[in-house]
C-alpha cells in the first residue's frame, strides 16, 4: 500500500484523537519556488519568535479559500507575488509556541506559489529574513520532519 504525506497526517491526526488529544487547528502555508540556470530554488523565511527556517504561513480569515490566505501570507511575510496553485502538495503537524507559555498543535496545509516578483519593501520587512534553496538544502534547514520531506521531493518542473 502507498502512504502518502497526506494519508500518514491524517493517520497521525486519527490516533491522536482516540487517545484524547485536542485537534489541531488549521494553518495554510506558502512553498515559494523559481526556476534559474542551476535548477529550483525554495524560499523559506525565518520565524519571528525563534528566528527558526519557516515557510510563509498563517490562519485562513473568513471568506478565504484555504490557497488564497497562503497567496495572502507569503505576500505580508515575505514579499512575494506570484502565481498559487489551488492544490495543496503536501501537509505537516508543528507545535506552536503561543504568547501564554502553552503549544498549539496545527495542521498545516502547503501550497506551491509560482514566484514572480520579490518586492523590496513588504508588511514584515523588519521582522523577518528571507533566503532562496536548493529544495535539499531546504529541507535540512527546517525543524518539521514532515515539512522536510515536502520540500526534499519538491520539483515542480519535471
Amino acid at each position: 500500500m502507498l502512504v502518502t504525506q497526506r494519508t500518514f497526517s491524517a493517520s497521525i491526526e486519527r490516533v491522536r484523537r482516540m487517545l484524547g488529544g485536542a485537534p489541531a487547528r488549521l494553518q495554510v502555508a506558502a512553498l515559494p519556488w523559481r526556476e534559474t540556470e542551476k535548477g529550483v530554488e525554495v524560499m523559506l523565511i525565518t520565524s519571528r519568535d525563534t528566528g527558526r527556517w519557516v515557510l510563509p504561513k498563517g490562519w485562513p480569515e473568513a471568506g478565504e479559500m484555504r490557497w488564497e490566505a497562503a497567496l495572502r501570507e507569503a505576500g505580508e511575510e515575505a514579499g512575494l507575488v506570484g502565481t498559487m496553485s489551488d492544490q495543496e502538495i503536501g501537509r505537516y503537524i508543528y507545535g506552536k509556541n503561543l504568547k501564554s507559555g502553552l503549544e498549539q498543535r496545527c495542521e498545516v496545509h502547503v501550497f506551491p506559489l509560482k514566484v514572480e516578483k520579490v518586492e523590496s519593501h513588504w508588511p514584515e520587512k523588519g521582522q523577518r529574513q528571507r533566503k532562496w534553496f536548493k529544495p535539499s538544502i531546504g529541507a535540512s534547514r527546517v525543524r518539521e520532519p514532515e515539512l522536510s520531506q515536502i520540500l526534499f521531493g519538491f520539483n515542480p518542473v519535471r
